[in-house]
């Protein structure tokens, strides 16, 4: 096993006000993921997966003032994550505590942060697993929300995720983090409303729409065939714009609802998400 220093391809940054640590803490905000394609990816279960997706990890960044107190499983552990990201072309950098604390996340660091090209595909680029739901996200504001969808999606064997509508990216890093990396084992596709519903109406996509005042029990809707189940924002729901499409013929559009028998009118979306996936794979495996 090398060390981290046969490794490391920087020297040590010392400094919070370091250009290097300011520019890669930038990438917690939308804006300059956008603009970059980069993000950030905090634990080592998520950078394993990222890794193990084969998605590009630009650099490595690991607390050296923290490694010598981590158990030498804990030391194993770190310097085979940084071994692999370095071998697939990856720069390493040590930081010492004060600038890692700078980029990384809360107290909830793992010793190691990484750079990563990452963002979702447009519509015209998508490439959903064939013969498995999907699921449509219109305006899901929470970064928790999203990421715990990503779990579900990836436990329930979807084929892909649309995200759709003013809410927050696949590549926020919190997004990641409550994904516990399976973000990079799934499709995704990011786009406007209009231009889910037309590459819903393109590719004749049985749609089962989640929404309070749902027409059908939730597990009495037809799931077994592929269909895309859609979610909207935690605030306000599903848009107007596929409920028209629907009237209009454009699309196929089934509501559903789940029991609400205490004093909540609604569940939380990554719940539902879970809720329906899995009366999915119920179907399917009738």
């Amino acid at each position: 096993m090398p060390t981290l220093q046969s490794i490391t391809t920087n020297e040590t940054i010392t400094s919070p006000s370091n250009p290097r640590v300011r520019t890669t803490l930038k990438l917690r905000d939308a804006t300059t993921r956008r603009q970059t394609g980069l993000t950030l990816i905090d634990g080592q279960r998520e950078i394993r997966r990222c890794l193990a997706a084969e998605k590009e990890i630009i650099e490595v960044f690991f607390d050296a003032d923290s490694f010598s107190s981590l158990s030498d499983t804990e030391q194993t552990d770190l310097i085979s994550i940084v071994t692999q990201a370095s071998a697939q072309g990856a720069s390493v950098t040590p930081l010492s505590s004060r600038p890692f604390s700078k980029i990384a996340f809360g107290n909830r660091n793992e010793g190691i942060v990484a750079v990563a090209r990452f963002r979702a595909e447009s519509l015209t680029d998508f490439k959903p697993r064939s013969t498995s739901p999907i699921f449509l996200l219109e305006g899901i504001e929470k970064p928790g929300n999203l990421g715990a969808i990503f779990r579900t999606a990836d436990a329930a064997g979807f084929g892909g995720v649309i995200i759709c509508g003013q809410g927050t990216d696949a590549s926020n890093p919190a997004v990641i983090r409550a994904s516990l990396g399976t973000v990079f084992n799934v499709p995704i596709a990011c786009d406007t409303s209009a231009a889910a519903i037309q590459w819903c109406e393109n590719h004749q996509q049985n749609i089962v729409a989640a929404t309070p005042v749902g027409t059908t029990d939730w597990h009495a809707a037809e799931m077994a065939k592929q269909p895309a189940i859609l979610l909207g924002s935690e605030a306000h729901g599903i848009s107007t714009l596929w409920f028209d499409a629907a009237k209009n013929k454009k699309i196929a559009l089934e509501t559903v609802a789940l029991p609400m028998l205490g004093l909540a009118d609604s569940l939380n979306v990554s719940a539902t998400a879970a809720v329906l996936a899995y009366e999915s794979v119920r179907q399917r495996n009738a």
